[in-house]
């Protein structure tokens, strides 16, 4: 029994600094953002696939508005399969008061579970144009991954380099689907 110990204590050791090492590094952030000039519409340009947005099939936008309260109103829209539009209203707030305000949660549940912090997910702006004409948001595990605009498209060349930086975070840019726009 003693031998065996030896063995497994050393190999699982190995085994935990494997995982550590292959764990990917913090996600950066944006350094900050002035909340006012980031509200108004963003449409959507492509997104990593996800659950909640299964139903939406194009002209995917998201519109903030700043509140009394310092948070921010969210309205989600999309287009359906069989055409009509689908909105989803929510809030966000700053995760924590230490900053970064690019360190966002977003609740769409009903605001008396608000107190629950499962509610929230993680809304993180981990680039934005200086001139708040593009926002990439994700969540620090990589799962998800928004690329908003200004306007509905985007050029090639804006989108490439995007995509480029996005894949330096960690993120899985193979499965980035683009978003259909009407206009």
């Amino acid at each position: 029994m003693g031998s065996t110990r030896r063995v497994t204590l050393p190999a699982l050791l190995l085994v935990g600094i494997a995982h550590v090492l292959a764990a990917e590094p913090p996600l950066a952030v944006a350094p900050g953002i002035d909340l006012a000039r980031y509200t108004g519409v963003w449409y959507e340009v492509a997104r990593l696939p996800n659950r909640f947005q299964r139903q939406c099939v194009d002209n995917v936008t998201a519109t903030y508005q700043l509140r009394d309260d310092g948070r921010l109103s969210v309205i989600n829209a999309c287009r359906l399969i069989g055409g009509d539009m689908e909105r989803a209203e929510g809030v966000a707030r700053i995760a924590s008061a230490e900053g970064p305000n690019t360190r966002l949660e977003v609740r769409f549940a009903p605001a008396w579970l608000g107190w629950l912090p499962m509610v929230w997910g993680d809304y993180w702006i981990v680039e934005l144009a200086p001139d708040y004409s593009y926002s990439v948001v994700g969540t620090p595990n990589r799962k998800y991954l928004w690329i908003l605009a200004r306007s509905p498209h985007m050029d090639e060349s804006t989108y490439s380099a995007i995509l480029a930086r996005a894949a330096g975070k960690g993120f899985d840019t193979s499965r980035v689907q683009l978003t259909e726009h009407d206009r």
